[in-house]
């Protein structure tokens, strides 16, 4: 799967409920997961693949070299609270890292692979990182997070950016 770059319209649209959680599903899945792994990212939405389904996958474990892969299907938001700031950074935007204001504690459900329904609490980068690719289902990007002065700083670096990758 090829991951998809800031500028492709399939990373500013709102993902689409999963209706079957099925083979063919799983199969997809697994091609993400493959996806995120060889990029050494620690989620991935399925937007980023150019697939406007509710599913992403997060890994925080692989850091510490025990990989623990996370489904989240049709995941919500029950409840947030508290805040923190982490830098974060996006496979969609390939180089570009910047603080972000994130909740610190988040009550959410979803279905896993097998279509079973849960309830979690997460907390720290957990939490973090299911914001980020949470706000990707609902075409938004982190660095729409930024101040206004860190969003210009943020395109100027793009533009400046994407001529080097030209020269490439």
């Amino acid at each position: 799967m090829e991951i998809v770059i800031l500028g492709h319209p399939a990373l500013r649209e709102k993902a689409e409920p999963v209706k079957d959680i099925n083979g063919e599903l799983k199969e997809f899945i697994d091609k993400m997961a493959e996806t995120m792994y060889k990029a050494k990212g620690l989620g991935l939405a399925a937007n980023q693949v150019g697939v406007l389904r509710r599913v992403f996958i997060i890994d925080i474990s692989q850091k510490e070299g025990k990989p623990k892969l996370e489904v989240y299907i049709n995941p919500e938001i029950l409840s947030a609270e508290g805040h923190t700031t982490h830098e974060e950074g996006c496979l969609s935007i390939p180089g570009y890292y910047s603080k972000v204001d994130r909740y610190a504690k988040l009550y959410i459900k979803a279905y896993d692979i097998n279509g079973n329904p849960f309830e979690r609490e997460l907390t720290g980068l957990h939490a973090i990182a299911f914001q980020h690719e949470y706000d990707h289902l609902n075409g938004i990007l982190f660095i729409d997070r930024l101040s206004p002065l860190k969003k210009q700083l943020f395109k100027k670096w793009w533009k400046k950016h994407q001529r080097e990758l030209q020269k490439k």
